[in-house]
């Protein structure tokens, strides 16, 4: 892996210093690349809660790019006229004005870049730029314990269980969700991105045996591979709690998840449960 390290690290110098955001120049403005990258974001008017979120940034360093932006004439701030308690960035027409050249001058920079190339070396640079923002947005997924009672965890199960109504030919009974309160001996596990909740899952035992149940996916999270790595931590957890083996069932429709666990490992099994929507049973033993 220190190879690895070694390797990611030295991308990033070269990414760096080709993009140009080592100097206070950026693409030929006379302002650093936070401040250029915050014009933007700031479009046609944003909170600053909103900003500090999207950009991830404290609220001292933004409050000094935006002091920075207000000297210069180009950015202003002040109460949300719907909201008094929400204070807003707003371009003023000089700030729209840069912006605008911004926009300009980034595509011709990467035009240039592109142009270099042939059509084929360019589509392999669009693809690879696809695969590697999927991985580092993979990479900064969280997946940790959650009460089922936890409001995102209910979040997540009530989206999980609309997608089921709407991909079962038969519907899906919302009543069949665990109930809150009622995990008993077992684990749910939440998956946020940026704060924001993109999955979960839960494994639960009984006297006749320990079921992984309510594996899913928000849609726009999809491609990660956030569902295995939801069912690895969930066989994980599960295992590290003295689990032999874990159960779960699925429907048919579901060809992703039937796909995802025969890959993971999982055998099929007769039916260990009388619920319509398991047309589908697996089984796996788990190594800790």
């Amino acid at each position: 892996m220190v190879d690895q390290i070694e390797s990611v690290r030295d991308f990033n110098r070269y990414y760096t210093q080709r993009l140009g955001v080592l100097h206070d120049h950026y693409l030929g403005q006379g302002r650093p690349l936070g401040e250029a990258r915050l014009l933007f974001e700031i479009g046609a008017g944003a909170g600053l809660r909103d900003l500090r979120a999207r950009l991830g940034l404290d609220s001292g360093y933004l409050s000094r790019l935006l002091r920075s932006l207000g000297d210069q004439g180009l950015v202003t701030v002040g109460p949300d006229p719907a909201d008094g308690r929400v204070r807003i960035a707003t371009l003023t027409t000089a700030g729209l004005r840069e912006r605008a050249d911004l926009e300009a001058r980034s595509r011709e920079s990467v035009a240039a870049l592109l142009g270099s190339l042939t059509a084929a070396q360019r589509e392999q640079l669009v693809e690879a730029q696809e695969r590697i923002r999927r991985l580092l947005r993979s990479a900064t997924v969280t997946i940790e314990a959650v009460a089922d009672d936890d409001p995102e965890a209910r979040g997540c199960l009530h989206a999980y269980g609309k997608e089921l109504g709407l991909r079962f030919s038969s519907g899906y009974d919302p009543a069949t969700l665990i109930a809150p309160g009622t995990l008993g001996d077992g684990t749910f596990l939440l998956a946020r991105e940026d704060g924001r909740a993109v999955g979960c899952g839960l494994w639960q035992r009984s006297p006749a045996f320990t079921e992984i149940r309510h594996l899913w996916v928000s849609g726009d999270a999809r491609g990660l591979g956030l569902g295995r790595r939801l069912l690895a931590a969930l066989e994980q957890d599960a295992a590290a709690h003295g689990v032999d083996v874990v159960r779960l069932g699925t429907h048919r429709a579901l060809t992703e998840a039937i796909a995802l666990y025969r890959a993971a490992g999982y055998r099929e099994i007769p039916p260990y449960d009388a619920s319509p929507y398991n047309q589908l049973a697996f089984e796996k033993e788990l190594v800790l």
